[in-house]
């Protein structure tokens, strides 16, 4: 019987970089490392990385699980899905993007946000401008990203401390007039 090696975590992501014609550079952007770190990591100079949060943007990269990385420790903290991040991974999948595609669609300084994004560390975007070109890149519909934009607003407001049911008509009235205020800047 055959033993099976695994695979180490450098090789694998060596690998990657090499199939998808990723730069060390690029990707050194885009999961918040220096670019010394990435050739040492390759070349096992230095150990795979066992903080959480690089293997997650490691993984979210290369559009994997971070378990499969032997150095990852699952966080004791429950992990929140936010609707509007599986959506957009949706849409990632729809326009048959890989996350490096998607991710090469950006300014190199702002990857590293839409990694945090894709993994569910940071939330969507709260600036519309923003919001918009990333749904331009992904081909939504506008509508579908006000009302993403939309439900932002409201989850910032009621972390806020607003009670956005006792304020229905106050929070009603802001959202037509910012509809309104975009159906007339197009």
């Amino acid at each position: 019987m055959k033993q099976i090696i695994p695979e180490k975590s450098s090789e694998k992501v060596a690998k990657f970089l090499k199939k998808n014609s990723l730069h060390k550079r690029d990707f050194a952007e885009m999961i918040g490392v220096t670019l010394s770190y990435v050739y040492n990591l390759i070349d096992e100079t230095v150990p795979f990385s066992t903080r959480g949060t690089t293997i997650e943007r490691i993984a979210t990269v290369m559009d994997i699980s971070p378990e499969e990385f032997s150095e990852y420790r699952i966080p004791q903290e429950p992990i929140l899905i936010d609707e509007a991040v599986e959506t957009l991974k949706d849409y990632i999948k729809e326009n048959k993007l890989s996350v490096v595609s998607f991710l090469k669609a950006f300014p190199r300084k702002k990857r590293i946000d839409i990694v945090d994004i894709l993994r569910g560390a940071l939330p969507v975007p709260i600036d519309y401008k923003e919001l918009k070109l990333i749904g331009k890149t992904l081909n939504m519909p506008e509508d579908e990203v006000y009302m993403m934009w939309e439900n932002r607003v409201k989850q910032v407001l009621e972390s806020a401390g607003m009670n956005i049911y006792s304020n229905s008509a106050l929070i009603n009235s802001m959202f037509e007039c910012a509809r309104k205020y975009l159906e007339n800047s197009k």
